[in-house]
């Protein structure tokens, strides 16, 4: 008994030791939270080939081009700020939005919209409710209800896509407006919070990180950011002409140029650019 004992010790003893050497340094790695070992998202050079004058009265939430036209959404609260919750099209000499569509802003703080399919969808932030209208006539033709916050929409060849100011962009029916599948935005350092302002380019979702001054590339597949445009310059620049300019917040695409616009909310310029 005494050597079956013996043996039996020097057994444990070794399976005690292997598993000691399996967590030292030179073992294998593993995906602790708050560490990778992938790398940063490449960065993408951008050039500036324009600048169009931006109306300062509009708070920035949403910006999309449609039928050859820039359109623009605003959020406000009537009894904090001046600004209207509606959307309107962008009048490229002056920069001034003409009304389309504008809601209570005693009741409604307006965000992001898309067009899709004939129709506008017109997001709010803490109602819970978005509106649709007949994209040419700009009549309202139903409402849907929503969890939790609305901060961007965009779309893709069949679905709409939401962000609601968290890691999440959610796919919605747009028929019914509910999810039909979500990602979780990451890089390598995890999970990318504050995801704002939307815009589907060639198969990419492209986003505004909210209070910085980064535009992320995002694989709609898996969530994955795989690029990040640094627009730290423009910010500047801006609010060097004007303090009162706001954080960087909408991205456009232009299917005619090729180009992509960018503002930020009360920025006195809109940039054209286009990616390197």
């Amino acid at each position: 008994m005494k050597f079956y004992s013996l043996v039996l010790a020097i057994v444990c003893w070794l399976a005690i030791a292997s598993c000691s050497n399996n967590n030292n340094n030179n073992g294998p790695k593993t995906n602790n939270p708050g560490t990778s070992t992938e790398a940063a998202p490449p960065v993408i050079n951008y050039t500036v080939v324009n600048s169009h004058p931006h109306d300062t009265s509009f708070f920035t939430e949403g910006l999309e081009f449609n039928g050859g036209k820039l359109f623009e959404a605003s959020g406000g609260q009537k009894e904090e700020t001046p600004h209207p919750s509606a959307f309107g099209v962008v009048d490229p000499t002056t920069g001034k939005v003409s009304k389309k569509v504008e809601l209570d802003n005693a009741v409604y703080f307006g965000e992001g919209i898309t067009f899709f399919n004939g129709k506008v969808y017109q997001l709010t932030w803490t109602n819970h409710k978005a509106f649709v209208y007949d994209a040419n006539t700009f009549k309202k033709l139903k409402e849907f209800d929503y969890a939790g916050e609305g901060w961007s929409l965009t779309h893709d060849s069949t679905r709409l896509i939401m962000s609601d100011g968290s890691s999440i962009i959610r796919f919605l029916d747009p028929e019914t407006f509910k999810v039909t599948t979500q990602i979780n935005v990451m890089d390598n350092n995890g999970p990318v919070s504050n995801i704002n302002e939307l815009e589907f380019i060639q198969g990419y979702i492209y986003a505004n990180v909210w209070q910085t001054e980064h535009i992320i590339k995002i694989d709609p597949n898996t969530g994955k950011v795989v690029g990040r445009i640094n627009l730290d310059s423009l910010v500047k620049q801006v609010k060097n002409q004007d303090p009162n300019a706001d954080f960087l917040n909408g991205i456009a695409y232009n299917p005619e140029s090729k180009s992509i616009y960018v503002t930020g909310k009360l920025w006195p310029l809109v940039f054209e650019i286009k990616l390197d």
